[in-house]
């Protein structure tokens, strides 16, 4: 039962925690961001000590029922919350719009945090925070930054949006345009973590993947949001959500693109995929979503792994680094390079990212998947040795062992 009640609770954080600080701001103000977070946490602890008695029928409710009233115990004995409870107008948890109207806040506190008062990279590593209950951690990981670095950035955001006073608020049509390239990178890049999670058990988080895909396409179907970018950016996800039935087999072990059984893709999703894709190609500017698209698209409607364009696939990496230069995109490119080329090709690309790159898990495995193919045995398994000494869920894990095992065995 224990186990199972904290797995529960940790489910709902990750899926609720967010939307409810997104309300809980929403119903106090911008400027009590740090106590919405603040009691969502100790509603948390509270089922955890509650919940071995009997779990709630409504456990999303519950929480937010003893969050919301932890709140405002807070601010009336700081006697700094003069409004009566009616003029709060808070939510009924007990309502069945309440759902709804979470997901709601959830895409308004994102173009808040968003706001052009903040900076850009304060505006994502905030609503990754805030409304994706991103830890730290691994906020700093989606940066390539440190842990200490994104903890300041935090702070600083926070402080400006309670000095600044900045509306928790959909802004007016003419306001939005500025604030959408930084909402789009925030679902990027909490679809990204879903689709790869970098802690615990699970390899794949369906519900980030998922509710990525929701907001994502809230914003493709509004009318001003709706723009070229926002239909690749759902694109991507769509063509990326649509493998994710086979890129973990029955045993919950990851299988690499080369294994994967093709007939489980969502082949709805693929056609949906397309479809959005074709709507993205309306306007005349050529974004990172586009060509990130593009390359998903070669993956879907190549039949068998080896009947993919990798040749096709190595040119939209050289339109994607002229767009968005990294070391990541760099490493992507050079695998596709090892595809087309031949696996010297590829470890010929990666050796100028190397000190770039420095502890980053994909370089590792890469290296060593590389030395492997070319009978280098010895030094694929130094590869996946360092690549187990970072930071990476349990199937990865499970994935590198193999992989090191099969190496030292010649394989």
């Amino acid at each position: 039962m224990t186990d199972e009640l904290d797995g529960l609770v940790d489910h709902l954080f990750r899926r609720s925690a967010g939307q409810m600080v997104a309300t809980l701001a929403r119903v106090f103000g911008p400027e009590y961001l740090s106590l919405a977070e603040e009691v969502v946490q100790e509603a948390l602890v509270t089922a955890l000590q509650q919940w071995r008695y009997g779990v709630p029928d409504d456990p999303a409710a519950w929480l937010f029922r003893v969050a919301r009233n932890r709140a405002l115990d807070h601010l009336r004995r700081q006697k700094r919350f003069v409004a009566g409870e009616q003029e709060v107008a808070a939510p009924d948890p007990d309502d069945p719009s309440f759902a709804h109207e979470l997901r709601d806040d959830a895409l308004r506190m994102m173009l808040m945090c968003c706001h052009p008062a903040l900076p850009e990279e304060s505006r994502i590593a905030l609503t990754l925070k805030t409304v994706g209950g991103f830890s730290v951690d691994e906020i700093a990981r989606a940066f390539l930054s440190h842990t200490p670095t994104i903890a300041q950035r935090l702070v600083r955001a926070k402080r400006l949006i309670r000095e600044r006073a900045i509306a928790l608020e959909l802004p007016a049509r003419d306001a939005l345009p500025p604030r959408l390239e930084s909402l789009f990178k925030v679902l990027y890049l909490i679809f990204n973590e879903g689709y790869n999670a970098h802690e615990g058990e699970a390899l794949v988080r369906t519900d980030l993947c998922a509710e990525a895909v929701r907001l994502a396409t809230e914003v493709a179907m509004h009318p001003v949001a709706g723009s070229p970018s926002a239909h690749a950016l759902l694109a991507l996800m769509l063509l990326q959500s649509a493998r994710l039935p086979a890129r973990i087999n029955a045993s919950g072990e990851l299988t690499t693109l080369m294994e994967q059984d093709r007939s489980l893709w969502d082949q709805q999703q693929i056609l949906e995929g397309m479809r959005q894709l074709d709507a993205s190609a309306s306007g005349t500017k050529l974004t990172r979503y586009h060509v990130e698209a593009a390359i998903a698209a070669e993956h879907c409607i190549a039949p068998t792994f080896e009947a993919t364009n990798w040749r096709q696939i190595v040119s939209l990496y050289d339109d994607l680094l002229h767009i968005e230069p990294s070391p990541v995109v760099a490493l992507n490119r050079a695998v596709a390079v090892a595809m087309a080329y031949g696996e010297d090709a590829g470890i010929e690309a990666i050796a100028p990212l190397v000190p770039a790159l420095g502890s980053y898990l994909p370089l590792e495995t890469t290296l060593g998947e590389l030395h492997r193919r070319r009978g280098d045995f010895i030094n694929a398994a130094k590869h996946f040795t360092r690549a187990l000494e970072l930071p990476c869920t349990m199937p990865e894990k499970r994935f590198l062992l193999r992989k090191l095992e099969a190496t030292r065995s010649g394989r």
